[in-house]
């Protein structure tokens, strides 16, 4: 195995490899064919690049920038490449390795019209994102996953085209580090997932706590937010914190209390249809407390019936009195309905009466 696959691959070498002309086939008009002074004797630099408007480079097996003639030589010329691919929207540079890359602000200026730029995989530092995003004034998505970020860093001059963020799978485990992301005043778009800090709550509980700490963004791991959706969130993210300290309180906490104001905890209703009641059978000159089932049918209420009234099911006839209502009987004339949807309460009356012949 020769040192440079072992050690490693320049960026140099990757995008002079991959776009020459043996391997990337030979295009015509703006951008393509790009001439390019050789470097140093035996540098991997080709006398001519056919550049697309598009660089693919994730899996290259980028280490690092390359050597100093070779960086000399490509920067020197890097306007004249650059001006040749003026429509160059999209870079990744996935799954190379550029934890301890160091971009030149020189070099960085080189990728001003890129819209869309892939990080993913690479541990590349904070610093050099934002040196990155400082010189792309027209960046509008960028993907920063599986990069061991423990936290993320603010720029000094946050991206003010940003709308999309791709950040999951990282080692994010403090609801601060989500706030920061508010710093971009143009992100609408987070797909923020596979982050320890999640990990304790439910499904509903971390989309409603992102949500309200991410105002203006309008769409959450791939699901639009309604405007319906948000205000519950915020308000559900106020309750979440009523049980804090003044100082567990998060800032985003104090805004939503000036929006809503200081919300009492929602009360507990049980809606789930009640099991039993008791009741009063009512069969000719006979009164009998009887302990029924709700969830039982007609037909099984017959059927339980049959040892208090001496009738056989086939000749009785059921009535319902709420005695709330100024309603006359209701019959319960429907052998497979549920009796929990007559809502009979405790101390109604079942009126038994037999079938005329």
């Amino acid at each position: 195995m020769e040192a440079s696959d072992t050690e490693g691959r320049t960026f140099m070498q990757a995008i002079s490899e991959k776009y020459s002309p043996e391997n990337f086939p030979c295009r015509r008009g703006p951008g393509m064919g790009v001439v390019v002074p050789s470097g140093q004797q035996g540098s991997p630099m080709k006398d001519r690049l056919n550049l697309p408007s598009v660089l693919v480079l994730n899996g290259s097996g980028i280490s690092r920038a390359g050597e100093e003639g070779e960086i000399a030589a490509f920067c020197a010329h890097i306007t004249k490449i650059v001006s040749n691919i003026p429509n160059l929207e999209f870079l990744n540079l996935s799954s190379n390795q550029l934890s301890d890359a160091v971009l030149d602000p020189d070099c960085a200026k080189a990728f001003s019209s890129i819209r869309r730029l892939v990080l993913n995989n690479t541990q590349v530092s904070w610093d050099t994102v934002h040196t990155f995003t400082r010189e792309m004034p027209e960046l509008e998505e960028l993907f920063l996953c599986l990069n061991e970020y423990t936290t993320v860093t603010p720029a000094a001059m946050p991206c003010p085209t940003l709308r999309l963020l791709h950040i999951t799978d990282n080692r994010l485990n403090r609801w601060e580090d989500i706030e920061k992301l508010n710093c971009l005043p143009k992100l609408e778009e987070v797909r923020l997932q596979g982050i320890p800090l999640l990990q304790t709550y439910t499904s509903p509980e971390r989309r409603s706590l992102m949500i309200a700490q991410l105002p203006s963004v309008n769409s959450l791991n791939g699901s639009v937010v309604t405007d319906g959706e948000r205000e519950d969130a915020e308000r559900f993210f106020i309750r979440y914190h009523l049980d804090h300290s003044e100082e567990e309180l998060p800032h985003r906490y104090h805004c939503l209390v000036t929006k809503y104001g200081k919300l009492a905890p929602l009360a507990e209703i049980d809606l789930r249809p009640r099991c039993h009641a008791k009741v009063e059978v009512r069969f000719e000159d006979k009164v009998e407390q009887v302990n029924i089932r709700l969830d039982q049918t007609v037909a099984e209420l017959k059927k339980q019936l049959r040892t208090v009234v001496q009738l056989p099911t086939s000749n009785m006839r059921l009535y319902y009195i709420d005695k709330g209502s100024a309603f006359g009987p209701d019959e319960l004339k429907y052998s497979a309905r549920a009796l929990h949807s007559y809502s009979i309460q405790d101390g109604d009356e079942i009126l038994v009466v037999p079938k005329t012949k």
